[in-house]
């Protein structure tokens, strides 16, 4: 027996996110399937990040465990040629039995992207939320600056979470414009449900001049969901990478994926 990680890149608009859904197709499901397959046993996959219906990623991570034959490396080539084309394993390797993709600490990276012009672009459409409105990047980042470091973001997480704890810590927050893309990157310990596409949602108040910068301080310290901003569509949004910082493979010599 071996546990085999993998990191995972998609394209969510076909897929009611990632994990098993009853409503439809998931990208955990696609996965599981083709694994059972190739592998001649039943497999199934533990993720990392949960994303959501319509969410992309470029690098979520996965593991199973499985006693087929085929070499830990060896499974992105394999699995890549039964997938379908908004699905691909970018590397594959072997961890300790007892590595857990969400039980230990980690930094996760996402960016959010805006597209900000007079008329849609359709080309962009899934990849991006279309904002009429101009956005003054200046002021998203005087916002922005009020949410990073240790914070309760009980006011930026979909009321339902069932997290222990809505106390988490933002390392950086940036709103950069390229054209007429902004793009918000964001990178922290953990992120509540819908935390991220709750912040774009504030952002993108504070940049088309509805709130003041300010306001986005008062809504952190209120700890109410109703002091935020909307949540942001999720074609916005990717799941960059995760990052698992050196120590946490109890040997192995993989320290990040």
């Amino acid at each position: 027996m071996k546990r085999v990680r993998m990191v995972v890149a998609y394209d969510g608009t076909n897929y009611c996110g990632w994990q098993i859904q009853s409503n439809g197709i998931t990208i955990e499901q696609i996965i599981n399937e083709k694994l059972t397959e190739l592998c001649g046993e039943k497999i199934v996959v533990i993720g990392a990040s949960r994303t959501d219906s319509g969410v992309h990623a470029l690098g979520n991570v996965a593991v199973f465990d499985t006693n087929c034959r085929i070499p830990a490396e060896k499974f992105s080539f394999a699995l890549n040629q039964r997938l379908p084309d908004d699905i691909c394993i970018q590397k594959s390797d072997e961890v300790p039995l007892d590595w857990h993709p969400r039980y230990q600490d980690t930094v996760k990276t996402y960016e959010y992207c805006f597209l900000n012009r007079r008329f849609p672009d359709p080309t962009r459409r899934l990849y991006t939320y279309f904002v009429y409105y101009p956005m003054d990047v200046d002021r998203m980042q005087m916002a922005a600056d009020y949410l990073v470091g240790e914070h309760d973001f009980k006011s930026f997480c979909t009321v339902r979470t069932q997290a222990f704890t809505t106390v988490r810590r933002i390392y950086e927050l940036s709103v950069t414009r390229e054209q007429d893309i902004v793009r918000m990157r964001i990178k922290g310990n953990g992120f509540l449900y819908n935390m991220v596409r709750i912040i774009a949602g504030t952002l993108a108040r504070v940049g088309t001049g509805l709130w003041e910068p300010e306001r986005v301080k008062s809504a952190l310290e209120a700890k109410n969901r109703q002091a935020a901003g909307p949540k942001a569509p999720p074609e916005g949004l990717t799941l960059v990478n995760i990052e698992y910082p050196q120590g946490n493979l109890k040997g192995n010599k993989i320290e990040s994926v």
